[in-house]
């Protein structure tokens, strides 16, 4: 099939999260079972680098749209890259959604309205390039939530088969919230500006139009499927959500195994495998030492890696301080996030160096020595729609305690399972007291080695390549046909 990605992000070229690492890899995945893929993505600044693209097509102005250009480059894996060229979008510094000062920028709702006009004109039936025509539309996130919108309106208005459209949820609390005033701009009709269509409490929601009107909405994991269902954490589309039941399917996400993996990782000290676990002892230490901890191998060292923000539960983490001081544990923390957590960490770093250290940012090469050298990883968060360090922590032998939500329900395995199946430790719940039993819990098997080896083994011949999810997406596109108005509304 020929499946046409619509996306804000693309690693490792533009990356803020999750959503960055599936774009950049589910293609490959895709391609590697002989489909023809491509992605399309704004040209931000930092794509000026690519030098041996080629020009598809001029997109001239028009419908109240600006002039544009879509150049192709060829990516590993057997991808193709259209970069949409309109300078006058997308040309800004800073970040893909933010300025450099931390700012929306104040055009978004016409930067990505214009992304999904264009990803809905090339998957519909008056394309402008008739030499490349997708079965597949997929859109990511609320970015390109119009697109399947605008996609079914082509389909009424002409008669003619469309693309079928796939709209996948990476985390629901992002919703692209607009006033309804840039309806008239987003050329949203009249008819559809109400609850059964566009409207989110008085406000214009992107991410909801791609969840009325897409032929299949997807989540990262079976789990978060589930759970935004629900009043909890529908984060108030659960009406919606409900109303598309049958065409909602929740998918885990995978990893690259090209760049996660413990064996060939050029980021660490040494190299380690299953079978050859020294290299995780010299990780370790070296860890100890870069974060100016105590340099012991019989302590056990906990990591954290990620938005440093209660929906983590990183305030759970902090309340549990004086627990993992007391007991000679030690913390590494990378990340940054809410100012008053940051401070707690880093008083708590100040007053215990030798077992508490944080470090505000994000370094790529410190996350992968992070996940070697730890014994053990905390992700306590309240809601998780996949997560992938738990799946990069087993995959590096190292355990990850975690709360039974979303992807952390479908990827780790608690302990209860037994000493043939676990893979780490799972709280039933995000409070305080689960955390420190959790930590209790995780402290006893770190020392009994005979447990602790065979949760390491566990979780590192666990898998979590693309290989299954792929087959998962090309399953549920072959159930798609492309049709005029599937929408449910």
């Amino acid at each position: 099939m020929k499946i046409l990605f619509a996306t804000p992000e693309f690693a490792p070229w533009i990356k803020t999260g999750g959503l960055g690492d599936v774009s950049g890899a589910l293609p490959a995945a895709l391609s590697a079972l002989g489909h023809d893929v491509h992605v399309l993505i704004p040209a931000y600044d930092r794509f000026a680098t690519l030098t041996d693209r080629h020009a598809v097509l001029d997109w001239p102005a028009a419908d109240g749209w600006p002039a544009a250009r879509l150049t192709a480059v060829e990516q590993p894996g057997g991808v193709t890259l259209l970069l949409l060229e309109c300078p006058e979008l997308f040309g800004h510094g800073g970040g893909p959604y933010v300025d450099s000062r931390g700012n929306d920028h104040p055009n978004n709702a016409r930067r990505f309205g214009f992304l999904a006009w264009v990803a809905a004109r090339l998957a519909g039936p008056d394309s402008p390039w008739q030499a490349w025509q997708p079965d597949i539309l997929h859109c990511h996130d609320w970015t390109v939530g119009m697109a399947p919108f605008y996609l079914w309106l082509a389909a009424q208005r002409t008669g003619q088969p469309v693309a079928a459209s796939v709209m996948t949820v990476h985390n629901l609390a992002f919703q692209g919230l607009f006033p309804m005033w840039d309806a008239d701009m987003l050329q949203v009709p009249y008819e559809w500006r109400g609850a059964q269509g566009v409207e989110y409490w008085g406000q214009l929601s992107m991410l909801k139009a791609g969840l009325s009107f897409a032929d299949a909405v997807t989540t990262v994991s079976p789990t978060y499927a589930r759970e935004i269902q629900t009043e909890a954490l529908g984060m108030g589309l659960q009406g919606v959500l409900q109303a598309r039941a049958s065409r909602l399917h929740g998918i885990l996400n995978g990893v690259d195994t090209d760049i996660w993996n413990p064996a060939t990782d050029t980021l660490l000290p040494q190299n380690y495998s299953p079978a050859s676990m020294g290299g995780k002892a010299v990780c370790k230490a070296a860890l100890q030492r870069e974060f100016g901890l105590t340099e012991r191998p019989d302590v056990l060292l906990l990591a954290l890696v990620g938005r440093l923000t209660p929906q983590k539960g990183i305030d759970l983490v902090v309340e549990a301080l004086p627990w993992i001081v007391e007991q000679g544990t030690q913390l590494v923390v990378l990340g940054q996030g809410d100012q008053a957590l940051q401070q707690a960490l880093t008083a708590a770093a100040l007053a215990h160096p030798q077992q508490v250290s944080i470090n505000i940012g994000f370094s790529e090469s410190q996350a992968h020595r992070i996940e070697a050298g730890a014994d053990a990883f905390l992700m306590p968060s309240r809601f998780e729609p996949c997560g992938l360090n738990q799946m990069y922590s087993q995959l590096y032998g190292t355990v990850p305690l975690v709360h039974a939500t979303g992807g952390l329900a479908d990827s780790v395995v608690d302990l209860t399972a037994g000493v043939d199946r676990a893979t780490g430790v799972v709280m039933p719940q995000a409070t305080p007291g689960a955390l420190l039993l959790g930590l209790e819990r995780l402290r006893s098997a770190f020392a009994d080695k005979r447990i602790w080896q065979a949760l390491q083994h566990n979780g590192m011949r666990g898998g979590f390549g693309w290989q299954d999810s792929a087959r998962a997406y090309d399953a549920l596109y072959r159930n798609l046909r492309p049709q005029i108005g599937a929408s449910d509304t």
